[in-house]
């Protein structure tokens, strides 16, 4: 679906109730879930009906809280809420447990009570209002990751209060505490005990600190101003990871999320925090709206699916539901403003000059800007173990907006596990690459890493980006004799246009608007990848060019050179 126009309130408004009238026909009897279809998470179906029920409210909130007078939604939606918390009623959404996913979605609900109180709890019967804080209550109750999730006490707690009813000051306080050691600078922070650093750092600490700066600054404000200030730090780094086009980084778990990427932007709109000027971050969002919305995201009944460029579920998490995907609706966030607010009357404006190098130290990110597409590259730390394909989300040498990235269907052929942008390492048959690096540095000029594949394999990686691509430089120790792919990027098969060519030492794929070339050393062979269909998270059918060393017992140095664009060719 091509957007023609995103310009006023009115604009944005059509936009979210496009998305959210197709499900309205899919809701439970009793309005507390929908069904959307048929594939699982790791959590129970009534965890799973709750989020289907409660992220559209990420959208809907905002909309609400702007003045908009359909009150459809609003009763169907207070209907849900009033049985999904009724213990008595068939669709209750069920007991909690520790470490539970209904604790997610209890976020969403909490920013209804914080923004629209007049619709989802001053309207409601002294029971009903009894069993919807009971409900809220039993974050408290439950042991929660070390994560993100502390902020989702938080919302909940805070909601809690704002409605004078039971909440614990205590949790409230150590959680808020806790995750005070989990900043790391320049507006950075990690995603709690597992360091990493992606969009949960924008779509979700930002995000949740910036909602409770906005809402409790009168009681905390020292906290409030703290939060504030390094949202801003934190934009002025964020930034780099889009383009001119409005494509983002596909960088790290739940990508499904898609247009989330820029809710951050939308959140500073929403708490009138302005890093850049107005007309900036409106251009940032709508360039990033638009993008999505030329995707094939949709099915055919306007679902949002599980995927990224289009339908894929190699790429899933395992907590992925069939109703995730609307977490992205947090990008609506920007129409808690009301019609006549300036950022409606802003225009667009380009991104400022962001062309060249940025490394990002606390960030532990190296960032290349070409302007229309933009690279980021990382010395792949983060533990392997997790939700599901970790190395291919976190430990590729090069993560690039114009050519997204791929997620392995196996380890066993070359072509099943797709391993574009890293040195991938054919041994008794299996494909072996970065999990986990044992060091890694930001450099001045790029990014070290010192990691191991395999048992007896030892390698130390520099990564040196420049204005047309970037060079690697790969020291290597083995025991063993095998063989090793230094692989580009993903190219998108397009019928009668692709062009591939190999020879000694080169490979190089092109289309009818990008290319990717790799050039090698010490004899090697040039490759081409014809890599399994829905591998790429952008295009269901890429080559992957790519150059086949022969790696000797002892030591061994690799030089590959990768250029790449996407500009016509």
């Amino acid at each position: 679906m091509k957007i023609e126009r995103l310009e006023t309130r009115e604009d944005f408004v059509s936009l979210l109730k496009s998305i959210i009238d197709p499900l309205v026909g899919l809701m439970t009897p009793h309005k507390a879930g929908m069904i959307i279809g048929d594939t699982a998470a790791h959590y129970d179906g009534k965890a799973a009906m709750m989020e289907a029920f409660s992220r559209p409210l990420w959208g809907l909130v905002p909309l609400w809280a702007g003045g908009d007078k359909d009150e459809r939604y609003k009763e169907i939606f207070r209907e849900g809420l009033v049985n999904g918390t009724d213990p008595e009623n068939s669709e209750y959404w069920g007991e909690c447990h520790p470490f539970d996913q209904r604790f997610v979605e209890m976020a969403a609900i909490s920013y209804g009570i914080l923004y629209t109180r007049d619709v989802i709890w001053d309207p409601l019967s002294e029971k009903e209002k009894d069993d919807l804080s009971k409900y809220l209550y039993h974050i408290n109750e439950y042991e929660l990751p070390v994560c993100n999730w502390l902020m989702f006490a938080v919302l909940v707690n805070i909601a809690l209060r704002s409605v004078g009813r039971r909440y614990s000051e205590e949790l409230l306080n150590r959680y808020l505490d806790e995750f005070e050691t989990f900043y790391v600078g320049e507006g950075w922070y990690s995603d709690g005990v597992s360091g990493q650093k992606d969009y949960y750092v924008s779509f979700a600490v930002h995000f949740y600190n910036l909602v409770y700066a906005d809402r409790c600054g009168d009681i905390d404000p020292v906290r409030a101003e703290k939060f504030r200030e390094r949202a801003s730090e934190f934009a002025r780094q964020f930034i780099y990871w889009f383009d001119e086009t409005g494509g983002a980084v596909p960088y790290g778990r739940s990508l499904t999320y898609r247009f989330a990427q820029t809710a951050f932007f939308s959140a500073c709109v929403m708490t009138k925090l302005t890093p850049f000027p107005l007309g900036v971050m409106k251009g940032i969002i709508v360039r990033h709206l638009k993008y999505w919305f030329e995707k094939d995201m949709f099915d055919r009944d306007g679902i949002l699916t599980i995927g990224y460029g289009y339908p894929n579920l190699i790429m899933a998490e395992r907590y992925n539901a069939p109703g995730s995907p609307y977490w992205a609706l947090k990008t609506f966030a920007f129409l808690m403003l009301k019609e006549d607010h300036p950022f409606f009357r802003e225009k667009s404006a380009e991104l400022p000059d962001l062309k060249g190098p940025h490394p990002l130290y606390s960030a532990e990110m190296y960032i290349y800007h070409h302007g229309i597409r933009s690279t980021l590259f990382v010395p792949g730390k983060y533990s392997s173990e997790g939700h599901g394909q970790l190395p291919a989300k976190y430990s590729k040498f090069a993560y690039d907006s114009g050519f997204g990235i791929s997620i392995a269907k196996s380890c066993y052929e070359i072509h099943e596990n797709c391993p574009d942008s890293m040195l991938a390492f054919k041994i008794d048959g299996y494909i072996y690459v970065r999990r986990i690096c044992k060091e890694g540095k930001i450099l001045k000029d790029g990014v070290y890493s010192k990691w191991s594949p395999y048992k007896g394999i030892s390698v130390v990686t520099n990564i040196l980006p420049n204005e047309k691509g970037h060079i690697r430089i790969h020291e290597i120790e083995s025991d063993i004799e095998c063989e090793a792919y230094d692989c580009g990027f993903c190219v998108k098969k397009e019928e009668g246009i692709t062009i591939s060519e190999k020879k000694i030492g080169y490979a190089r794929v092109s289309n009818s608007f990008s290319f990717c070339e790799v050039k090698g050393d010490n004899g090697c062979e040039g490759e081409v990848i014809n890599a399994d269909p829905n591998t790429n998270l952008l295009w269901n059918k890429t080559l992957i060019p790519a150059v086949r060393y022969s790696i000797p017992k002892g030591r061994s140095v690799l030089n590959t050179v990768i250029t790449a664009s996407t500009e016509e060719v």
